[in-house]
């Protein structure tokens, strides 16, 4: 499974080590799932650390190491996100799926939470929580 990280699940995965967020972090440094991300999201949760949690910034940038740093949409797929999302939101949205990535992960209720649980296109957008649940039954599957 390919999971494409937002800023808040980065963020979160550094401040907290007993949550959803850093439970995916930990399966992916377990080779149980690959994260992926872009430039502009690992930037985004840099700079929110610095300005917000700073003692955690050397917990970020260890976690980083686990993530593949995909490049940013092209302008067609800018355009397309837009007109599904918040403008802010479009650079991620559009560059998780330019990613390959089977799930968007975002903890952002406010600007994704109407498309949680749905496809945009071949990528289906859940919370951390849920994310971890299906990165859980698919090892589950595997065994079986």
């Amino acid at each position: 499974m390919r999971l494409f990280l937002d800023a808040n699940v980065l963020f979160t995965a550094a401040i907290s080590v007993d949550g959803a967020s850093r439970a995916i972090m930990d399966l992916a440094g377990a080779s149980a799932c690959t994260v992926v991300s872009s430039a502009y999201a690992m930037d985004e949760a840099v700079r929110n650390i610095e300005a917000k949690r700073d003692r955690y910034l050397a917990d970020l940038e260890a976690l980083l190491e686990w993530v593949k740093r995909m490049p940013e949409a092209g302008p067609a797929q800018l355009a397309r996100a837009r007109a599904i999302v918040h403008e802010k939101d479009a650079p991620i949205l559009a560059a998780a799926i330019a990613s390959g990535a089977n799930v968007l992960v975002t903890g952002d209720r406010r600007h994704f939470g109407q498309l949680y649980g749905e496809k945009v296109e071949t990528l289906e957008i859940l919370p951390p929580r849920q994310a971890l649940e299906s990165i859980l039954a698919t090892m589950a599957s595997r065994e079986a």
